[in-house]
């Protein structure tokens, strides 16, 4: 793993909004940021990245199977006890999951670590199973990467083939949904229809605050038409804890993501995970607070169970808080994970982040950020396997 400077192609911003990728820059400044690579061997990315992933995703289906179930861990993973029962019933109907992501520190001299899951609204999809793709295409016709290289990257095939069995190959309508005022998850959303029309499911897009209640508790369009399946790029957190979500159980409606989900979502599951396997190389030691066994020394990070795009994130460095971050989390609980180096190849500190498509290692991307906590305003850089 290295990375390398690349010309930039001086039309990309363009070429980003033909397919829909118009979030390209943020505050100013590329969000994109194809001046730089980062290239990886093959060997790299099937035994350190692709294996440990399959392998993290098989374990924290295991932990839902137990959790889902048990009383003490849904509270301490702040889930509201009007929900267990329907995170159960869920779970026992072998409701689908779409996609999630794995975020890993990893400078190709070790174990990928994992720093997180995000398994609910991870965005990054267009830019990664699209943008990244043809960026590497143009780049290889033209001579600026070798011939043969090749990217971790099936994440739209993927994705497609996700949606066309959700329902076993059944006919079914999907509604999508998202906040507004937000380019990013609006372009997320709307790459995800895209998929799914590919896979021949009729679609209706809506925002949240659009999605109507019949007085029978049934959750309905703009035109009244039932919504059986939603797509939300909404965190289960925020709708749980809503006047609407008081609902959600016996509306009849499924998810996307799925409401089991929520317990992957959460950055409880990172103690879970290492209490399941300790010392796994792909893991980083992480308790709750009133562990007895939560000694990290004076050095740990620690994470609001709800935290998104490294909001409300605290370093600490013998015993003194060196940096945070500000958000609106925290009041739900916290976990602290051992503080470990976040590569920095020179130009930021390097997180990569693993896709999983149906429950399959799907893909990769790369973020550089100038903190070694990623926030909402770090860099996608495209990645290439050398041949």
């Amino acid at each position: 793993m290295h990375r390398i400077s690349v010309p930039e192609r001086p039309d990309w911003r363009a070429k980003a909004e033909q397919v829909g990728f118009g979030f390209h820059s943020a505050e100013g400044r590329p969000y994109w940021d194809e001046t730089g690579a980062f290239a990886f061997t093959l060997r790299e990315i099937e035994e350190n990245i692709e294996a440990p992933t399959a392998e993290l995703e098989e374990m924290a289906l295991e932990f839902v199977g137990n959790a889902c179930r048990d009383e003490e861990i849904l509270t301490k993973l702040a889930i509201p006890g009007a929900f267990w029962g329907e995170i159960w019933e869920s779970w026992q109907r072998g409701d689908r999951n779409l996609y999630g992501r794995f975020d890993f520190a990893y400078d190709g001299q070790g174990p990928a670590k994992l720093l997180e899951y995000n398994a609910d609204t991870p965005t990054a999809l267009l830019e990664t199973g699209v943008f990244q793709w043809l960026w590497l295409e143009e780049l290889m016709a033209n001579g600026q990467l070798p011939a043969g290289s090749d990217q971790f990257n099936s994440l739209h095939d993927k994705l497609v083939a996700a949606f066309a069995n959700l329902h076993n190959g059944r006919k079914y309508k999907l509604h999508l949904a998202c906040l507004r005022d937000s380019d990013e998850d609006r372009g997320t959303v709307g790459y995800l229809e895209e998929c799914a029309q590919q896979a021949g499911v009729a679609t209706t897009f809506l925002y949240v605050d659009e999605i109507g209640l019949t007085k029978a508790g049934k959750f309905v369009d703009l035109d009244n038409a039932p919504i059986e399946l939603l797509f939300k790029l909404y965190p289960w957190e925020w709708m749980m804890r809503e006047e609407f979500g008081k609902s959600i159980p016996g509306c009849g409606a499924q998810f996307i993501e799925p409401i089991w989900k929520s317990l992957l979502s959460n950055k409880g599951l990172l103690p879970y995970l290492w209490k399941m396997a300790p010392g796994h190389p792909n893991l980083v030691p992480a308790y709750f607070p009133d562990e007895t066994a939560a000694d990290l020394g004076n050095s740990y990070v620690e994470k609001p169970l709800f935290s998104r795009e490294g909001a409300n994130i605290r370093l600490f460095e013998r015993g003194r808080a060196i940096g945070d971050t500000e958000g609106p989390y925290g009041q739900e609980g916290f976990i602290r994970q051992q503080k470990i180096v976040i590569p920095d190849f020179g130009s930021g500190h390097v997180v990569l982040g693993a896709w999983v498509a149906a429950s399959e290692p799907a893909g990769m991307l790369v973020r550089e950020d100038k903190s070694p906590i990623t926030g909402n305003l770090a860099r996608f850089i495209p990645h290439f396997i050398e041949p």
